[in-house]
């Protein structure tokens, strides 16, 4: 990978191409964060009917999951994605479901988004977008975008990573080879927050993980509020999975179930949220 390209908007997506469309299927682990994210899509967005199909901004939306679903259950999608390479596989996504007519592909950076005030009836920012802004300056200008581009009490919802994920995922797996970053930057990133090039090199190391921002609940909770957005609730995603995350294939399915139930129960539990690798705040503007 190109380093230097590492901070650029939608650099990393460009490189990463399909597996950004197939990770929310990957596995039970990735489907977590999918269906946590589904579920309260589907209690919070306005309805839409034959008659009305509320406009929803999807923020960084990658290949266009989120969009594709957004349009199949009747709502007009804007998706917003710096990455060139993303946009286009999403085009190429929208025309295989045939929702091309719902769903609008744009250029678009979260924290400068070229819409008017009040455009969208509800915003998404989902999957992590707000992660990949390192700038703590720039990362409170695009949550006031998501507060100023949504209409009054319009639901905005965004996901990050999570600090205390990484963390446990890299010690749960020291050693075996399926560690996320080597477990020797652990300690650098529970101070600073950021894994960047940066900060691999300073430990001898090629960077084997995207540069990233890792959130506390707390700090993702007041970065939303201070920009004006009322946080109703932050969900944990992955939550109860997360010190496992891989090989649940080998459990059987009523195993799987009863993780998957377990994790719909504690999903708004804080300590489980600040746990969790994604965590999901849902606001109102």
């Amino acid at each position: 990978m190109d380093q230097s390209n590492r901070t650029k908007p939608g650099s990393y997506y460009d490189e990463y191409g399909d597996r950004e469309w197939e990770r929310l299927d990957r596995d039970f682990f990735h489907r977590l964060e999918w269906e946590g994210t589904i579920e309260h899509l589907e209690t919070q967005l306005p309805p839409a009917t034959e008659s009305d199909a509320p406009h929803v901004l999807d923020v960084g939306g990658g290949a266009g999951r989120y969009s594709i679903w957004l349009a199949r259950q009747g709502y007009a999608v804007t998706l917003a994605e710096p990455s060139e390479t993303q946009r286009a596989i999403a085009r190429e996504k929208v025309r295989e479901h045939d929702v091309a007519d719902a769903v609008a592909i744009v250029d678009g950076d979260v924290r400068d988004l070229a819409f008017d005030a009040a455009a969208f009836d509800a915003t998404c920012c989902l999957g992590g977008p707000l992660s990949h802004v390192l700038d703590a300056a720039d990362r409170r200008q695009a949550a006031r975008e998501l507060d100023r581009v949504t209409a009054p009490d319009g639901p905005v919802f965004v996901s990050v990573m999570g600090l205390l994920g990484i963390v446990l995922i890299t010690v749960q797996y020291a050693g075996r080879g399926e560690e996320a970053l080597d477990p020797s930057l652990v300690p650098a990133l529970v101070r600073e927050q950021d894994h960047t090039a940066e900060l691999a090199r300073r430990h001898g190391m090629e960077p084997a993980l995207f540069d990233c921002h890792f959130f506390r609940r707390a700090e993702l909770e007041d970065l939303l509020s201070a920009a004006g957005l009322t946080v109703e609730t932050i969900a944990a995603l992955e939550g109860v999975a997360a010190t496992r995350r891989s090989h649940f294939d080998d459990l059987s399915e009523d195993d799987r179930d009863a993780i998957r139930e377990a994790n719909d129960l504690l999903r708004t539990d804080r300590s489980i949220a600040d746990l969790s690798p994604h965590m999901l705040a849902v606001c109102r503007a």
